[in-house]
């Protein structure tokens, strides 16, 4: 019984050291749900990735990802418009952009930014050149351009369309992922692409195909992710910028 045993265990060491399949595997939901770090957020868009944790705003643009981290009073969020990355300012009542040239737009106390506008602490919204724009009723946890051009935003538990208020997800999850023809909710960070999507959880980055089976993973701590040009781009919560192919291959 006791060879029986240790033949088995050995069996059992090899298993676990065998490769990943290849074959898609099923996709479970995350088992406990954590919410979103309000004080940790990033934004992604061609030209890089700039994030916010703990009211430090930073920014790190392609190829190299050099980080560029101002000194500027405690932001609440980050945003891309006209190729420049902006941090939402509370205590000014304005955005600033984070590198290139110095600009500064006078929106009020805002909560949240998309790739459009600026939403402030009431849901009324403006542009990045100051001017009003639709907004919603009330504070929005989290704001995002989807890929359809459209702002959406996560409000008390809810995914809505901004241009015309529709509720597209009640319940929603904590966290807001672009899609090429929209955005949705989701448990854990990700991002939908149109060869596949990508998600942080339970220690790794994942690619799933479209039926949502596991075809790659890679070791990875927390963070946020998304797509730049053709990188796969995430950004751990002290700063570390992560750039990988559509592959899962890190560059």
């Amino acid at each position: 019984m006791r060879r029986l045993l240790t033949l088995s265990c050995g069996l059992l060491f090899l298993a676990a050291c065998a490769p990943v399949p290849a074959q898609p595997q099923a996709a479970p939901r995350p088992a406990a749900v954590a919410p979103a770090d309000p004080s940790f957020r990033a934004a992604f868009a061609p030209e890089g990735v700039a994030w916010v944790t703990g009211g430090r705003a930073c920014v790190a643009r392609a190829p190299s990802y050099r980080a560029v981290c101002p000194g500027l009073p405690p932001a609440v969020d980050v945003g891309w418009n006209g190729g420049d990355a902006w941090a939402a300012i509370p205590g000014l009542g304005a955005v600033i952009t984070l590198d290139r040239a110095a600009q500064t737009v006078a929106v009020g106390r805002v909560v949240a930014l998309s790739s459009t506008r600026a939403y402030r602490e009431d849901g009324t919204a403006v542009t990045y050149a100051g001017a009003a724009a639709r907004g919603v009723i009330g504070a929005p946890a989290a704001a995002l351009t989807g890929g359809d051009g459209q702002d959406y935003v996560l409000l008390g538990g809810q995914l809505l369309r901004v241009g015309d208020g529709v509720v597209l997800e009640r319940g929603s999850g904590p966290y807001l992922q672009r899609t090429p023809t929209g955005a949705k909710s989701a448990d854990v960070p990700g991002t939908v692409s149109d060869f596949g999507s990508y998600r942080l959880v339970n220690g790794e980055l994942q690619r799933l195909d479209a039926a949502g089976g596991v075809v790659g993973r890679v070791p990875h701590g927390p963070g946020r992710i998304g797509l730049v040009g053709g990188d796969v781009v995430t950004v751990s919560p002290q700063g570390q910028v992560r750039v990988f192919g559509l592959d899962l291959r890190e560059r």
